[in-house]
């Protein structure tokens, strides 16, 4: 499944049912680029159980603000619309699937 890229009007929607990984980014983020390739992976990884999600902050400033993003990369997994686990900086693919396994 390829990585859904969120806007505010859909967020609720896109994580109230089951597991959701949500990366806080921006264009102009060289961390952000550099997490993108795990991101992609991560997506392909867990096709058809654990969404993955992008949202840009600078298109939809309201969200970082919701979640008190205050640096990013910050990716988030949610459990059936609540937030479960965060991490801020770039991981290794491991940690996130650890975050993802630990969630389940």
């Amino acid at each position: 499944m390829a990585v859904q890229h969120l806007k505010t009007a859909e967020f609720d929607e896109a994580v109230s049912k089951g597991l959701v990984l949500v990366d806080f980014w921006a264009t102009w983020c060289g961390p952000c680029r550099m997490l993108a390739p795990v991101i992609e992976r991560l997506a392909d990884r867990y096709d058809g159980s654990v969404k993955v999600c992008k949202v840009d902050i600078d298109e939809e400033p309201s969200l970082a603000e919701r979640f008190g993003v205050m640096s990013i990369p910050t990716v988030m997994v949610f459990k059936d619309g609540r937030q479960v686990a965060q991490t801020v900086g770039v991981q290794p693919e491991d940690a996130f699937v650890r975050m993802i396994d630990a969630a389940k």
